[in-house]
């Protein structure tokens, strides 16, 4: 079993973030880590970047695992591995997801292939990576689970309409699990408006600019803060499952 990082609320627990090692995912990673948990970053393509991370995550314990949310078969043998080698996972954070901006009027642009992909990813991998991890989460009759969402789920403005329908279904598979793994894992969802991360880097500098203008709180989001809310989940909302907590700014206000 993994040594824990050092002390701290989550010291002597193991979490699993999925897409750990894009931008928001590595500042949850780093958040969990530097509470005293045990992180194994997960990753679908990118090891060598899953494994960097893991080497300079605060404390100890901390590893690199394949963990491709939309191949059952990966994630049967994902859970056998964390099983083997910790003994234990309490924390699953289901990070991972794709999305490709195709202007919403765009019904064209918005192929099959796309929308098929966005909710095998955002939808089926989320309750894939639970339906895995379910035994080894419920072992200890605390395990939590955290799906990233987003506020497009309920704006119904983002990327593009399939990705919006997935964080919206999203939402109400977090609802959904917390009602039927109850009381031995909560459920919940950390849905976030514009995050200063990897995929606002790349959109034009206007656009963003318009988005932190639209935002009561006069920005977007840094990707600390949805680790942090995260954190937040597993150390003090502990009798709250089934709910959706905003890192938005005030964003379907604006």
């Amino acid at each position: 079993m993994s040594s824990p990082s050092g002390p701290g609320p989550l010291t002597g627990r193991v979490a699993l973030v999925t897409g750990g090692a894009g931008g928001i995912g590595s500042a949850i990673c780093e958040t969990l880590a530097g509470a005293g948990a045990a992180v194994i970053v997960g990753y679908s393509g990118s090891e060598e970047r899953a494994a960097t991370l893991a080497d300079r995550l605060p404390g100890s314990g901390h590893r690199a695992l394949r963990v491709t949310v939309d191949d059952s078969g990966v994630l049967v043998a994902a859970a056998a591995d964390v099983q083997a080698l910790e003994g234990r996972l309490d924390i699953l954070v289901n990070n991972a997801g794709i999305t490709t901006p195709v202007p919403h009027a765009d019904l064209e642009g918005l192929s099959d292939g796309w929308i098929d992909t966005i909710l095998r990813v955002n939808v089926r991998g989320p309750f894939a990576c639970v339906r895995a991890f379910a035994p080894l989460l419920r072992a200890h009759g605390s395990g939590l689970v955290v799906n990233i969402s987003s506020v497009a789920a309920v704006t119904g403005l983002g990327s593009n309409v399939a990705y919006c329908a997935s964080k919206a279904a999203l939402d109400s598979l977090t609802r959904s699990l917390a009602r039927a793994l109850a009381p031995d894992i909560r459920v919940l969802s950390v849905s976030p408006g514009w995050v200063d991360g990897e995929y606002a880097a790349r959109m034009p500098p206007e656009l963003i600019a318009a988005q932190a203008t639209l935002t009561p709180l006069g920005r977007i989001a840094r990707p600390q803060e949805v680790g942090r809310a995260v954190l937040a989940a597993a150390t003090h909302l502990t009798f709250t499952t089934g709910a959706v907590i905003p890192v938005d700014g005030g964003r379907p206000l604006g």
